[in-house]
């Protein structure tokens, strides 16, 4: 039986909570919690909801920057937290994961086991199950693809139009639509994954290369911001096109100026999984010369194997760090921190290098202060995207359709008090409103609605935001026919719509 945690139980009340503490006062809480160990106890938990009429909602790890989850008056959350059996199938030919397993628990084990990975998440703490419906991206994607390019079988219980549990094994050959459905739809939307099976997966790396250089917003100019964000992106565009590059993932980390500094951070291997030629990276390192005073914002002093490569480039550039790492170290060691308390977020794909005009309006943002509002904390996160992930055929087999992009780009606040939450959030919206107005048709203003720039929203970094738009499932699922397919999925195996949040699929 699974675990019951009711109002009158002492842990309900932080079981009921979500991590984004900015919904702890907006959202409907849940009647009950279900603590579920194993996929028998889950189908047995969601046939008792199911019949008392309860709406269900599902948790992982539980860190949706929505409210999906815990806004379900007197409903009840199944919780698959517990449900991480590294049991493998019966046929001895597959890996499972389990969607209760921390990504951090994932790549150790596989590890471990086999010496393989999947191209997921760089935060050690998120549940598996969230993460891999939603796609799965990470610093690997570039040179392996998105977790869900390599996924064989998907274990869910479904729910009938009678009301009826149901466990599905759905793969290539059976079942194809909502296997497919399953591999980047997001979650909550057509039943309760229980299981992820992989028939191959890449190779581990053996080592990885590191670097970190971070930029000093008091002599940061107009001219020398936009040259950096330009530069991060047109290697991308060009360079980062071309098989050799793709070992490479960066992420450029623009602060509000407020915080006093930016930052950039890069991974690099070769294809084989080591580190015998830099010369992608040092391609990349070489566009940030000239945009100095830079220093490492590594702590350690850096790999004497791997020095800058000559005395000049050292004092161009300051001082920086390239560590050379075993790649487990640098997963584990390099894992993302969490924020306990407030957040909001926002996304976007890019298809092409920034232009003038929006680098400029990121400048105008991160500089610009509002009476009142502390805008440290605030965050344009710019990754590098494409490589393997954009492997043609894949949008046709799988429900992650964003295949052309360069960059892929997550806004982010964090803050500790509710009064804090207007403020922020006006600065936030403002900023992504301007920004996503430059290069869009007037109707899609405020949107990075598909284009030749743009290639929509990222699912799992969902933004309730979007919902003011009539056109938001095109944003996350395109302009094309994923959608419709999607609906139609939903329609098959939810009919009754058990499933569902404000930003889940529409039957």
């Amino acid at each position: 039986m699974a675990i019951k945690i009711t109002r009158t139980d002492a842990r309900y009340a932080m079981l009921r909570r979500s991590r984004n503490l900015r919904w702890d006062n907006k959202a409907e809480a849940a009647a009950e919690i279900e603590l579920c160990e194993t996929a028998e106890q889950a189908a047995e938990a969601l046939q008792r909801i199911v019949s008392a009429g309860l709406r269900p909602t599902i948790r992982s790890g539980g860190h949706c920057y929505e409210d999906f989850v815990v806004n379900n008056p007197g409903g009840a959350i199944l919780d698959l937290s517990l449900l991480t059996s590294v049991a493998h199938a019966g046929d001895g030919e597959r890996y499972r994961i389990s969607p209760g397993q921390q990504l951090g628990e994932v790549y150790l084990d596989l590890y471990k086991r086999y010496g393989v990975t999947i191209p997921a998440g760089s935060c050690y703490s998120v549940g598996a199950g969230g993460h891999i419906t939603g796609a799965g991206f990470g610093v690997l994607s570039r040179l392996h693809g998105l977790t869900v390019d390599w996924l064989s079988a998907v274990e869910i219980l479904t729910v009938d139009s009678k009301g009826h549990v149901a466990l599905r094994r759905v793969d290539k050959d059976h079942e194809l639509d909502l296997f497919r459905a399953c591999r980047g739809g997001g979650g909550g939307n057509f039943g309760v994954v229980t299981g992820f099976l992989f028939d191959r997966l890449p190779v581990a790396p053996f080592e990885v290369t590191n670097a970190h250089l971070s930029f000093d917003w008091k002599t940061m100019t107009e001219e020398n911001f936009t040259a950096i964000v330009m530069a991060f992106g047109d290697y991308w565009a060009k360079r980062g096109r071309e098989p050799e590059t793709w070992g490479l993932f960066a992420g450029l980390g623009l602060t509000h100026a407020s915080a006093g500094r930016f930052g950039l951070s890069l991974q690099f291997c070769n294809p084989d999984g080591r580190c015998d030629n830099l010369k992608p990276m040092e391609e990349f390192l070489d566009r940030f010369q000239d945009f100095g005073p830079l220093e490492t914002t590594s702590s350690a002093s850096g790999d004497k194997r791997f020095p800058p490569r000559n005395p000049a480039s050292r004092e161009r550039m300051g001082r920086y760090s390239i560590e050379r790492l075993l790649w487990l170290d640098a997963t584990i060691g390099g894992s993302g921190t969490e924020h306990s308390g407030r957040a909001a977020y926002k996304s976007s794909y890019m298809k092409q290098n920034f232009t003038l005009a929006e680098a400029k309006c990121a400048y105008k943002h991160l500089t610009r202060t509002v009476p009142g509002v502390d805008l440290r904390g605030s965050v344009m996160a710019v990754d590098s995207y494409g490589g393997a992930a954009n492997a043609k055929g894949l949008a046709e087999v799988t429900s992650a359709c964003q295949r052309s992009s360069i960059m892929k780009l997550q806004f982010q606040q964090y803050w500790d008090h509710p009064e804090e939450d207007a403020g922020r959030l006006q600065w936030m919206r403002e900023f992504y409103t301007d920004l996503y107005s430059l290069h869009v048709e007037p109707r899609y203003a405020g949107t990075p609605y598909p284009n030749e720039y743009y290639e929509g929203c990222y699912i799992n970094y969902p933004d309730g935001d979007m919902l003011s738009y009539a056109f938001w499932p095109q944003l996350y699922w395109g302009d094309q026919d994923l959608y419709p397919f999607l609906q139609r999925v939903k329609r098959r195996y939810d009919t009754n719509n058990i499933f569902h949040h404000k930003m889940s699929i529409r039957a």
